[in-house]
């Protein structure tokens, strides 16, 4: 029988730790997947079916024109459909297939963190993780089975910058950027995982300040 303490056990031993990984990662990626099929679906209007994905990966290929949905008041979120072929916020255009390698790449590792670097009570750690791996399989199903990562959000329209300011490329609004959900996850699974990191360096300094205080005095 195993004498390894719960708190030490490692995550891929525990079933617990499994499940929290398993469970918030199926259920934001569900989440992300019916959110952009949803959009396409209702936010022009009319149902905007894309073509093959190969048309939808061209550069030259738009979205028939539709005005923005108002979604909260005072301009603070609109949806408005995209076609992202670049990464999280539409960085980096027209490197599809390097991103495909890049979320597959950052799946891994998420997984190997999980498996290697936590353990069974570390929660925080754990939601991070599958939230940013959601986020990563989110996106890379777009990029893979779509042509390019579907976007619809779109925070602050409106918004200008103050004092005739752009940002480089032009555009002039405060958030310019139309974002989804896995995007969000990805953004809010790395917070979490700083939290975690900021907890734990904390309980090491606590740990260490006890052992110092209870360790026994070597003055003659």
């Amino acid at each position: 029988m195993s004498t390894t303490p719960i708190a030490a056990r490692p995550a891929w031993m525990s079933p617990r730790a499994w499940g929290v990984l398993l469970g918030v990662l199926v259920a934001s990626l569900a989440l992300d997947l019916w959110s952009k099929a949803w959009s396409f679906e209702h936010v022009a209007g009319y149902p905007i079916v894309l073509p093959d994905r190969d048309t939808v990966a061209d550069p030259s290929y738009r979205l028939p024109f539709h005005e923005g949905v108002r979604v909260l008041p005072g301009s603070l979120l609109d949806f408005h459909l995209v076609l992202n072929r670049g990464a999280v916020f539409g960085i980096g255009q027209q490197q599809r297939w390097l991103f495909v390698c890049f979320s597959v790449l950052a799946v891994i590792v998420g997984l190997w963190i999980f498996a290697r670097w936590t353990r069974e009570r570390m929660t925080l750690a754990h939601v991070g993780i599958a939230l940013v791996i959601a986020g990563g399989l989110g996106n890379l199903y777009d990029r893979i089975f779509v042509g390019a990562v579907r976007d619809f959000l779109h925070m602050l329209p409106r918004w200008n910058l103050p004092f005739g300011l752009s940002w480089p490329g032009g555009a002039t609004e405060v958030f310019p950027w139309v974002f989804n959900v896995a995007d969000v996850s990805l953004l809010v699974g790395l917070g979490l995982l700083y939290l975690h990191l900021r907890r734990e360096e904390k309980r090491r300094a606590q740990a260490n300040a006890r052992s110092s205080a209870n360790a026994p005095s070597t003055t003659v």
